[in-house]
């Protein structure tokens, strides 16, 4: 995720203190693709960021000038993989799988494709996994610093596993989060990690290998 793609004016918002405040909204879907072994070997993710953000976006790259949100198939090759130019070394990329307390290591991306669709920049890639086990993996969606708010909208589990999809009980951090901002002075406050706790969630079920 391009953090810094949105212009000065978003950065500009200043949250409420002792409050947890993203800037940037995205719905994200996810397909896990496996091996004949029942491991995800990779992960294909789809962000669909909202439209202030799109608006902010297009406007810093100097596309659609026109402001119709209908892009040329220059545009759009211009914006393909915008969001993947800076990918720090640190940088998880917001998407978890997670087994007991492991976390499975996956890669750098590689940009899949680009849509502007109902005023919303569609921008999808893939990314290898070192492999694990699909039977019994948690997938987050969530960015640490919570800049960004990810919903977690669709799972395509591999074949023969299914994925339920299980909302933040946005209530439960928002409690845990005023707690967290009442023991703490407000600059420290501002760089507390709490994007987990606002973590959309899967578990991926699978039948038993005959």
């Amino acid at each position: 995720m391009l953090r810094p793609a949105l212009t000065a004016t978003a950065l500009a918002l200043a949250p409420v203190p002792g409050a947890a405040h993203p800037h940037m909204f995205v719905d994200t879907a996810v397909t896990l693709e496996a091996d004949a072994e029942g491991r995800i070997t990779a992960v294909e993710v789809t962000w669909t960021y909202d439209e202030f953000s799109t608006l902010m976006i297009l406007e810093d790259m100097g596309l659609d000038p026109d402001g119709d949100a209908e892009l040329t198939e220059a545009e759009l090759a211009e914006l393909r993989g915008f969001d993947l130019e800076i990918w720090p070394e640190d940088f998880e990329g917001d998407i978890y799988l997670r087994r007991g307390e492991a976390t499975a290591d996956i890669g750098l991306p590689e940009a899949t494709g680009i849509a502007v669709e109902n005023a919303r920049i569609v921008a999808s890639h893939r990314r290898p996994v070192a492999p694990v086990p699909a039977a019994g993996t948690v997938l987050e969606a969530y960015d640490p610093t919570f800049f960004v708010d990810y919903t977690l909208t669709q799972v395509t589990p591999p074949e023969g596993c299914r994925a339920e999809i299980e909302p933040a009980d946005e209530a439960a951090a928002d409690r845990k989060v005023a707690e967290m901002a009442g023991a703490v002075d407000e600059m420290t406050f501002e760089v507390l990690e709490v994007g987990h706790l606002y973590a959309d969630g899967a578990r991926i079920a699978c039948a038993p290998s005959s």
